[in-house]
């Protein structure tokens, strides 16, 4: 029986970075996964968007941390993402987003984040034939992005197994065995696995994960579809967010990949719980409707493609990062609200800091600087309230 430093649940958008930076420092890593390969659950249904653009200090600078190293990914691997850096603006047509968007500027410079207000003709230079009537600004974050999460994925997962990490596909865990508030051995449909640390990253299967260790994370995964047009010349640089809700659904919002196709997603209303991954007949009606009332000029596009993913969520909207106090060496990296590809690299690379610099249930981050970050995400924190920019 193999003994490891670090046993992963998860290949997906947190756990393949992760395991990455993790055999960077020198630690001896296993990722295991119920599917076939990685990136199976969540990571193939992200539309690909990075923002640093949040309303809290922690998942700003874990973005950051993201950004940082995707729009660097190529130049310093060779291996191409489709990264373009062409911001994110949150637009306001109603006097409530636009107060709400300006005090939260207060927040968001003071954590560090690139960002300010524009006013409608800056919005309009940006994004060629907005709908103009009402139009009172946006706020605008130019160092935000995107970039395909097939090829993102693949690229952790090709610089993981160059690094010396073990994939173990095809294998469900099935048990969690726990001795004088640790765990000790991991159970799997393939057989036994131990290790001085274990990382719950199952996506939508985390709380189902934590359970087994007989620990409750309020994570439940509600249903979300994308889709994707056809490719077509240039027209616009940032992802387009409007938050605003009406009786069907919430926020939605799109933008143009870098090869040309235009693509979006919307939020349910009200939210559809459960992991049925189908996709349906109702969401392009929908989401269509909303996106030609903002932009026009789509109208003619050509749908491809539509899919249908899960968002794990918790009842705040932010993410757990943390260690239960029933097992002290089985972190939680769970409940990331459909944001997983966007945390994922900022996440992995700096929980990787983290335990080749003592961390501990005591002191969850170690000598390092984080502190914060396990502080704002705790499991085990009040879970009031609701993100702003969800």
């Amino acid at each position: 029986m193999k003994h490891y430093d670090i046993v992963i649940i998860g290949s997906g958008s947190v756990g393949i970075p992760l395991s990455y930076y993790c055999a960077k420092k020198g630690l001896s890593v296993c990722v295991l996964d119920r599917e076939a390969s990685w990136g199976r659950g969540q990571n193939r249904a992200a539309i690909g968007g990075i923002r640093a653009t949040h309303s809290d200090a922690a998942k700003i600078r874990i973005s950051q941390e993201s950004i940082a190293i995707v729009s660097k990914l190529q130049g310093e691997t060779g291996l191409d993402v489709e990264w373009k850096s062409g911001g994110y603006l949150f637009v306001a047509y109603d006097e409530e987003r636009e107060k709400a968007f300006r005090e939260l500027l207060v927040k968001q410079k003071a954590a560090g984040l690139g960002i300010d207000w524009i006013p409608p003709a800056r919005v309009e230079e940006l994004a060629p034939g907005i709908n103009p009537s009402g139009l009172r600004g946006g706020t605008y974050s130019p160092g935000d992005g995107y970039a395909s999460p097939l090829m993102t994925s693949t690229a952790f997962h090709r610089l993981a197994m160059e690094a010396g990490v073990e994939f173990h596909y095809r294998e469900k865990v099935s048990g969690i065995v726990i001795e004088n508030k640790r765990v000790v051995r991991l159970v799997t449909s393939q057989g036994d696995y131990h290790a001085d640390l274990f990382v719950n990253a199952a996506g939508a299967d985390a709380a189902d994960i934590a359970g087994l260790a007989g620990i409750q994370v309020p994570v439940r995964p509600d249903c979300h579809e994308g889709g994707v047009t056809e490719p077509v010349e240039r027209f616009m640089e940032p992802m387009l967010v409007d938050i605003r809700a009406d009786g069907e659904s919430g926020n939605y919002y799109f933008y143009q990949a870098e090869t040309g196709q235009v693509v979006f997603c919307i939020t349910p209303k009200p939210q559809i719980w459960g992991k049925d991954t189908d996709a349906t007949s109702s969401f392009l009606p929908l989401v269509l409707r909303r996106m030609i009332e903002l932009y026009p000029r789509l109208r003619n596009l050509k749908v491809r493609r539509t899919w249908r993913g899960l968002y794990p969520m918790t009842p705040d909207g932010f993410p757990i990062v943390s260690y239960p106090k029933e097992a002290a060496n089985f972190l939680q990296a769970v409940g990331m609200c459909g944001q997983g590809f966007m945390l994922g690299p900022g996440l992995g690379k700096i929980l990787a800091e983290t335990f080749v610099a003592g961390a501990s249930i005591d002191k969850p981050a170690g000598t390092t600087e984080y502190g914060f970050v396990f502080d704002q995400l705790s499991l085990y924190r009040g879970f009031s309230g609701m993100e702003m920019l969800k």
